[in-house]
């Protein structure tokens, strides 16, 4: 037992026990997210960098109810469009901050939130080489995976469905390729509706689940927390233990020789 609750992951020379990372987006309100932080077990919460209130002392910050000491923040540059923005963005985080591990998403356009590869690699290459650790959001295509991964990436983080579409991992081929080419960790970002899409995730042998609006919107946001944190968990073990394998036709339990 000791050594099953001992499965820990390691990003850019941090380590984790959890391998559940959440959003702190679109909840009623700053107590309303910790609390499911908490219920989840998180060890790290990813924090909009445009959107969130992480500097200015006359408002309320996150910080008041997400203790950074016991939280690692994980600025994100979700709503940029472009490699400069999206550069800027976690330039000012570090400022602020003192950040260096970063969450990295430059999207396409405004529907289908899709990143945009080609602006995505420019900024990766940049930030590496700047001092950040950069865990990048990216389609899921191996091919691209392990472009990020070569320009400096530590983390990749192919997407299971559009942001915040809830309609859980639809490809697990490209996913479970990314995965078997990767030599840093993989997290699924995006896309996951439910705990069973979560726990689809981690079968696939992901190191993680990145998760916001399935949480956030659930009708009971503290108890989703809690039934995604059971069932990363649950994909975890089922993926270590090693599933059987699928057989064409029945195969009985019990032996059918030696009957009464």
């Amino acid at each position: 037992m000791t050594e099953l609750n001992n499965d820990s992951w390691t990003v850019a020379g941090r380590t984790f026990t959890s391998r559940l990372i959440v959003g702190t987006g679109k909840y009623k309100d700053f107590a309303q997210n910790a609390a499911a932080v908490e219920a989840s077990g998180a060890e790290i919460v990813t924090v909009a960098v445009r959107r969130v209130n992480i500097a200015d002392p006359n408002q309320p910050t996150l910080q008041d109810h997400i203790d950074p000491k016991k939280i690692t923040y994980l600025p994100n540059t979700a709503g940029c469009f472009t490699a400069e923005e999206a550069i800027r963005t976690l330039r000012l985080a570090r400022e602020a901050g003192g950040w260096d591990l970063v969450k990295l998403e430059v999207l396409g356009e405004a529907k289908t939130l899709y990143p945009d590869m080609r602006e995505t690699l420019k900024a990766t290459e940049t930030l590496a080489n700047e001092g950040f650790h950069p865990m990048v959001y990216c389609v899921d295509d191996p091919i691209a995976a392990k472009q990020l991964e070569d320009a400096g990436a530590v983390a990749i983080m192919p997407l299971g469905a559009p942001i915040g579409s809830g309609l859980g991992i639809q490809n697990r081929v490209t996913i479970r390729l990314i995965v078997e080419g990767a030599k840093v960790p993989v997290l699924v970002d995006a896309g996951v509706g439910t705990p069973s899409d979560a726990a689809v995730g981690m079968e696939l042998g992901c190191d993680g689940i990145l998760m916001n609006t399935a949480i956030a919107e659930a009708k009971d946001p503290i108890r989703m927390a809690r039934a995604m944190k059971l069932a990363v968990e649950a994909g975890r073990h089922g993926y270590l233990a090693g599933r059987m394998a699928k057989r064409r036709y029945a195969d009985p339990s019990s032996p059918l020789a030696g009957l009464i």
